[in-house]
């Protein structure tokens, strides 16, 4: 019996037909990144430019932009906290999210671009991701000091396995879209049922926040014994939630319902902008006073 697990092609149509607001649609046969027509949804009309190019998400083009403005501020703030537990780690988190929304302007925006470009940022895109939430749930491990955090041997096992996998899940994207190997072409095709891609996109990132959530609460309320904190990191999950129901569920009612002006695509980028934003404040939050914690090294929150 066929299962739907594994399949792109529904969430595609969904979220933008042709400019489709998941940038693993852009590496299958529809895409007009590789020469195909759209999915067959409601699209976006975006913005004409001169020589006949369409601009197609301005909005969350424009909302990437201020993300990222808003996390170079953020890492400016951490390196403030010198004494903070964490500080280097929040940080590559933190340059993990730009790369994200660098290559959202050119995925998600809808920015005009020759389609083996647009192949190639959405593979990048989508390694960062992976990648990024990979070094988030590290955060969380990082506040229990089993080993001293902003070491050599702390930051070397974090950025060596972040890359791994941004690599490992890269080659997939990047093969996918470009036919290297000619491997994953059974993929390309609809219903576009890509097994790999299905559990790096769309699974594994969910499992990486459940692990940091879990991590989070357990060393707020069974180590630092408190309580405020988690008020904070309940707000950045239920933000990021609001985000995929927007991308996932409501996208494709707000495309009809504007006739094409906006989608759901708009919302995400600013609902997941929030939820880092507020991870952030509940990092601070637990680094800000003096908890005392079992450390590897004596080291403490403060």
């Amino acid at each position: 019996m066929p299962t739907q697990y594994g399949r792109f092609f529904d969430f595609c149509r969904d979220t933008g037909s042709v400019h489709s607001t998941l940038p693993v649609c852009n590496l299958f046969n529809e895409s007009p990144a590789r020469g195909g027509s759209g999915y067959g949804g409601c699209d976006l009309e975006g913005i004409s430019l001169s020589g006949g190019g369409r601009l197609a998400n301005l909005g969350s083009i424009l909302i990437a932009g201020i993300a990222i403005l808003a996390s170079l501020f953020l890492l400016w703030r951490s390196d403030r906290k010198k004494a903070a537990v964490g500080r280097r780690e929040m940080q590559f988190f933190l340059m993990g999210y730009i790369i994200i929304e660098i290559c959202e302007i050119f995925t998600v925006g809808g920015f005009p671009l020759n389609g083996a470009v647009r192949r190639a940022f959405s593979a990048v895109h989508i390694a960062a991701i992976v990648a990024t939430l990979w070094i988030l749930l590290m955060n969380g491990a990082v506040g229990y000091q089993v080993i001293d955090d902003g070491t050599p041997l702390s930051i070397g096992l974090i950025f060596g396995s972040a890359a791994a996998l941004f690599v490992g899940t890269g080659y997939i994207a990047l093969d996918t879209g470009f036919s290297w190997t000619g491997y994953f072409d059974d993929t390309l095709a609809s219903p576009n049922q890509s097994y790999s891609l299905y559990s790096l996109y769309q699974l594994v990132p969910l499992v990486f926040l459940s692990i940091f959530f879990v991590l989070e609460t357990v060393l707020v309320l069974r180590v630092l014994g408190e309580r405020r904190p988690m008020l904070y990191l309940a707000a950045a999950v239920l933000l990021f939630a609001i985000g995929q129901i927007f991308q996932y569920v409501v996208s494709p009612h707000i495309c009809t319902g504007t006739n094409g002006k906006i989608n759901g695509g708009l919302f995400e980028t600013l609902f997941t902008l929030l939820s880092v934003g507020m991870i952030w404040v509940f990092w601070s939050s637990i680094t800000e006073d003096d908890w005392p914690m079992p450390a590897a090294g004596g080291s403490t929150y403060t």
